[in-house]
C-alpha cells in the first residue's frame, strides 16, 4: 500500500506492506536509526516518536496509520546544526550512559514541555513512566528535564 506522511518536516511517499510497523519503515526503509528497537511490545518506549506532536511507541503503530500524519524522530529535532534545548539539557545533565533509551526519552520530554512548560517533579515522573533506562540513570534524566523547563521559562 502507498502511504504519504510528513517525516521531520519533509513530505514522504512510499510503498509499504500493511503488516509493517512504523519503526521498521523509519529504520529499514528510510535509514533513520536514531529510533531504537527495544522490546517490540511498546513497553520500554525506546522506539518513541512524535505523531502529530504526541509520543507513540513506533513498534506498535502500523506504518499505514502514519498516512497523512506528521512524524518526528530524534533526527528531526535539531535545526540548522543546533541541538534542540532538550537534547542539550540531556548532555549537560549527563543524562545518558549507553544512550539507547535517550532518543525516546527526549521525544517524550519535548512533548511534555510543549504541553506543560512548568512541570513539577511529579509531572515529569508521570510523563516518563514506562521509559526504561537499563543503566538506571533516572536521577540525571530528571535533572535534564528540570533544566529544560528552567531554560524555557528563562527565555524572553
Amino acid at each position: 500500500m502507498q502511504i504519504e506522511f510528513t517525516l521531520n518536516g519533509a513530505k514522504r511517499s512510499l510503498e509499504v506492506e500493511a503488516e509493517r510497523t512504523l519503526l521498521e519503515v523509519i529504520r529499514e526503509d528510510l535509514g533513520l536509526t536514531g529510533t531504537k528497537y527495544g522490546c517490540g511490545e511498546g513497553d520500554c518506549r525506546a522506539c518513541t516518536v512524535l505523531i502529530d506532536r504526541k509520543p507513540m511507541p513506533s513498534c506498535q503503530v502500523p506504518a499505514a496509520n502514519a498516512g497523512g500524519r506528521e512524524v518526528t524522530t530524534i533526527e528531526g529535532l535539531s535545526a540548522g546544526g543546533k541541538l534542540h534545548p532538550v537534547q542539550r539539557a540531556f548532555i549537560d545533565a549527563g543524562a545518558m550512559q549507553c544512550g539507547y533509551c535517550v532518543p525516546g526519552m527526549i521525544l517524550q520530554a519535548v512533548s511534555l514541555l510543549d504541553e506543560n512548560p512548568r512541570p513539577g517533579d511529579g509531572d515529569i515522573v508521570e510523563a516518563m513512566d514506562g521509559h526504561l533506562c537499563r543503566c538506571c540513570n533516572y536521577v540525571n534524566i530528571l535533572e535534564a528535564l528540570r533544566m529544560s523547563a528552567r531554560t524555557r521559562r528563562e527565555k524572553p
